[in-house]
């Protein structure tokens, strides 16, 4: 993922240089940080996700619910599981629809941004289902109390 951010600041920043100070410019530049931008934002969703660094709202839960607690946990990572399921469908069905989209700029298939998106709902699709069999077993290192 650092790789890829990477080349989009290189792609970007040497466009435009291009294009302002030369009038000219890399025509796939755009298109390619596009799909840099794309992949990186889904395999990213996969890497918080495994790591547990998503957006929630634990507090009340966690006050008000101790003992339910993991029921909860499991019950949110069925929801996440339903949505990234559609994730898949969707993204699937319009990777199969673009193959023979091609790109002028790139010559690349259009289907690559949808891929991107198959890619990161089977990661997460797999991250979902081991978190409702057991919680445990994909628990961040960074979560366990240090003795002091």
């Amino acid at each position: 993922m650092a790789l890829t951010l990477v080349i989009m600041i290189a792609l970007v920043f040497t466009n435009v240089v291009l294009r302002y100070g030369f009038q000219s410019g890399l025509r796939p530049s755009v298109e390619l940080s596009r799909l840099g931008l794309v992949w990186l934002v889904m395999l990213g969703a996969a890497v918080v996700l495994r790591r547990n660094e998503h957006l929630a709202v634990a507090e009340f839960s966690e006050a008000l619910f101790p003992r339910a607690v993991p029921l909860l946990r499991r019950l949110s990572y069925a929801v996440i599981l339903f949505a990234v399921l559609m994730l898949f469908w969707g993204a699937f069905n319009q990777m199969n629809a673009n193959w023979n989209n091609i790109s002028q700029l790139t010559g690349l298939p259009s289907a690559l941004f949808y891929l991107a998106g198959v890619v990161s709902s089977v990661a997460m699709t797999v991250i979902a289902l081991v978190r409702i069999i057991n919680p445990d077993a994909l628990r961040d290192p960074r979560d366990e109390v240090q003795p002091e």
